[in-house]
């Protein structure tokens, strides 16, 4: 395990940018998790739920509306 040569400062830049890209990624591997278990349980049912269509597409969108937005932010930090 790496050791910190500094204690963690919310103010610093780098613990700024390190926790935009862990929220970003932790919300992408939600999105992930939850989709594969949609569309497996559907498969296995062989029902046809419409909603889930509904569902992937605007939590995709919001996924993407995310990383867009985490990268902006990060573009704002690195100028700083």
């Amino acid at each position: 395990m790496p050791k910190l040569l500094k204690p963690p400062d919310p103010n610093d830049p780098e613990y700024q940018t390190l926790e935009l890209s862990v929220n970003f990624y932790l919300h992408l591997a939600l999105y992930s998790a939850c989709m594969t278990c949609m569309w497996f349980i559907q498969s296995i049912t062989e029902k046809v739920w419409i909603w889930s269509i509904w569902v992937a597409v605007i939590w995709g969108i919001i996924v993407t509306a995310h990383s867009i937005w985490v990268l902006y932010k990060e573009k704002q930090i690195q100028k700083v």
